[in-house]
């Protein structure tokens, strides 16, 4: 009982965030390599989420519903824009993308860490909205090696190269 009364406000704070998961935002250009580098991650430790973003752009060949992104309609991400879902969103050439606040905020109070895959814009929109993050922004090895990735994919107009 002494124990508890001599516990401060600063204690349960301490622990609190000592309990809380790590926000890890990894973020490159299209075709940098931020893909590759989180399925390794991912692969390799046990206390990580992956993020699933929502997106209204239509889905790559292979890609799953759920898996890679959340395919949504541009109605139905402008209304979960106006319900607040989003700890953050970006225009992106064209197509919305957005990360859920719920799934951040479960994922972290549980204790565990979750890795974000986000552009540059959503990148910087998380740190001004959220206080601790971990950034990780990854620049390809030249520009040469970056558009070769992008045709390669085989999935961009000439126009979105």
């Amino acid at each position: 009982m002494l124990s508890e009364l001599n516990r401060t406000p600063a204690d349960d704070s301490a622990k609190a965030a000592a309990a809380r998961g790590m926000l890890v935002v990894v973020s490159s250009p299209s075709g940098g390599g931020k893909g590759t580098l989180i399925q390794r991650v991912l692969s390799s430790l046990s206390n990580l989420a992956y993020s699933v973003s929502y997106t209204t752009r239509a889905s790559r060949p292979g890609e799953l519903n759920g898996r890679e992104y959340f395919f949504v309609s541009t109605v139905e991400f402008e209304e979960m824009i106006a319900r607040g879902e989003f700890l953050e969103w970006a225009n992106v050439y064209g197509h919305l993308y957005g990360t859920s606040s719920a799934q951040v905020v479960r994922e972290r109070t549980a204790g565990r860490d979750i890795i974000l895959e986000i552009d540059v814009q959503g990148a910087a929109n998380i740190r001004a909205t959220v206080d601790d993050p971990v950034t990780i922004f990854i620049l390809p090895p030249s520009f040469e090696v970056l558009r070769d990735r992008l045709i390669s994919r085989g999935t961009d107009s000439p126009e979105d190269l």
